[in-house]
């Protein structure tokens, strides 16, 4: 089991790292370019929490929605490649477990989705050199929960997706709206009562709301509710993947 996870998660690893300069340069870039847009123009105006400057309170927030959304597109696009190319019979031969496929590939985009967002992290220096990591254990663990569930959706995504097109669905209507609504950019506690309601629904706020504490000890909700949601939706979106791989659902003729 062990040499059989390590030589996917390797594979994985190695897949995304020859192109290292599209899987995680350009997502870096991307998100300098939010940081340099958003600060320069809302920095002066934009008040979120007391003795906050704008560019500290925006780049946890960011570096959180780089690994979520990096992690789901290493999985996604991983198994949508081997299913379009047809090598994803090669990688069902071997006697490898459901389990094991789940972990080895879950942790490759974890490894992914924290490589952007330390590259996100060092670069938000260029913007304030205010910036401090007051709990390494909390951020640790709001990134290996974002991640896993994200990386887990990808499976998912990949396992039900036929074409890449189908793929940009799951991109472009359910990852995208949930991290841009999540409270990367502002405070859940500055929207009106009804969207302030509805961001509790979202767990993607949970994720960069938790993550955001573990920078310098302030959040709109509870640190610990932040996680229990956060550990709860990991596991959900596992058991999901993992069932769908036990399966064999659309990747076993």
């Amino acid at each position: 089991m062990f040499l059989g996870f390590l030589g996917l998660f390797q594979k994985e690893i190695l897949r995304f790292w020859r192109v290292v300069y599209q899987t995680v340069c350009t997502p870096i870039l991307t998100t300098i370019l939010y940081l340099f847009i958003f600060t320069h123009v809302l920095g002066s105006h934009v008040k979120v929490y007391d003795g906050i400057p704008y560019a500290v309170f925006l780049a946890p927030g960011l570096v959180m929605m780089s690994v979520l959304q990096n992690a789901f597109a290493n999985t996604s696009s991983s198994l949508i490649q081997s299913k379009v190319t047809g090598n994803l019979l090669l990688i069902l031969l071997p006697p490898i477990s459901p389990l094991t496929f789940f972990t080895a590939y879950t942790a490759a985009a974890i490894v992914r989705g924290v490589a952007v967002g330390i590259g996100v992290f060092f670069a938000a220096f260029i913007f304030s050199d205010d910036l401090t990591l007051k709990s390494p254990l909390w951020v640790l663990a709001f990134a290996i929960c974002g991640g896993a569930m994200t990386g887990a959706l990808g499976i998912v995504a990949g396992i039900w997706a036929e074409r890449f097109d189908q793929i940009a669905l799951f991109t472009n209507f359910i990852i995208m709206p949930l991290t841009f609504l999540s409270g990367v950019f502002y405070s859940i506690l500055s929207l009106p009562p009804f969207w302030r309601t509805l961001s509790y629904f979202n767990p993607f706020f949970y994720m960069i709301d938790g993550f955001r504490y573990g920078f310098f000890h302030d959040s709109d909700v509870s640190p610990y509710l932040s996680l229990s949601v956060s550990a709860s939706m990991a596991l959900a979106v596992s058991a999901w993947a993992y069932f769908l791989l036990h399966r064999g659902y659309k990747i076993r003729a």
